[in-house]
Order: C-alpha cells, then sequence, then structure tokens
C-alpha cells in the first residue's frame, strides 16, 4: 500500500456582482470571488493539493483560465476530473484537512454542507473532511475583505 500526500493553496479577489462558492456550496454574501471558473478556492486548493500528492502539475496546468472550456464552470467538475486524474493513476483520497481564511460570512453554518458535498464528488464518508475557518484579525488584504485564501492538505492511498 502506498501512500502521498499533498498541498493546495489558492487565492482570489473579493467584488461585488459575483456569487461566493466555498465547498461546492453558494454561500450567502455580499461579495463574491471573482475568477475564470466559479471561483471557489477551497475546491481549488483541493485539487492543487491532490494533483500534488501525485506529482502532476497543479489546477492551472490541467483547467486553465485561458480556457473557454473552463468560463464559470462549477469546480465541483473541476474536483471531479481530478478525482479521475488521480484514479487513473490508482490513488483514492483517504481524507482532507482544509482551512478558509476570510473575515465574511460566517462559515460554520455551512460546513456540514460543503463536507458532504466534497465527499460525495470523491466518493468518501462525510468524516474523512474537515473545514475549519478563520480571519485574519481585520490584516491584511483577507482582513480588509478584498480576498480570501484556502488551504488543503491531501491523504492518497493506493490500496494493495
Amino acid at each position: 500500500m502506498g501512500f502521498r500526500v499533498g498541498f493546495g493553496i489558492d487565492f482570489h479577489q473579493l467584488t461585488e456582482g459575483r456569487d461566493l462558492w466555498l465547498g461546492g456550496v453558494k454561500i450567502p454574501s455580499r461579495l463574491g470571488a471573482k475568477g475564470h471558473s466559479d471561483a471557489d478556492v477551497l475546491l481549488h486548493a483541493i485539487c492543487d493539493a491532490m494533483l500534488g500528492a501525485l506529482a502532476l502539475g497543479d489546477i492551472g496546468m490541467h483547467f486553465p483560465d485561458t480556457s473557454a472550456e473552463f468560463k464559470d464552470i462549477d469546480s465541483k467538475v473541476l474536483l471531479a476530473r481530478t478525482r479521475d486524474l488521480v484514479s487513473d493513476k490508482g490513488y483514492r483520497v483517504v481524507n482532507i484537512d482544509s482551512t478558509l481564511t476570510l473575515e465574511a460570512p460566517r462559515i460554520r453554518p455551512h460546513v456540514s454542507d460543503m463536507c458532504r458535498t466534497i465527499a460525495n464528488v470523491l466518493g468518501i464518508g462525510e468524516e474523512d473532511v474537515s473545514i475549519k475557518a478563520t480571519t485574519t484579525e481585520k490584516m491584511g488584504f483577507v482582513g480588509r475583505q478584498e480576498g480570501l485564501v484556502a488551504y488543503a492538505t491531501v491523504l492518497l492511498e493506493r490500496p494493495a
């Protein structure tokens, strides 16, 4: 049995007039993330962690923001395609530990929906998806609500 660990990070600007998608769930907010896709920083960080664990490059290499194919795409589709890339190499996700960094809105009421959504896409248990949230205590671009950040660590396993 082989194990691989990957780490991912993603940043997006916040702006008015966009929806805020986190962990595949639309979160009520006056500000949304700006990006070529739906700009779901959490799913993007998880994709990067999965890809990085197997040295498969990054999300931008597989799903470039210069491609019309990925314009406004639902990031759950990107996560599913990343799952397939990992599966093609003989691996599966064991667990995910992630952290969202933003000042508002409050994330805790949405964590179980996000865990369920991610688990369903990846074919793992909800108990295998950890999502935490923190603020920067009003410091920096996150504190000024100019952007948000997501971090993710993923453990992959190649079953015997």
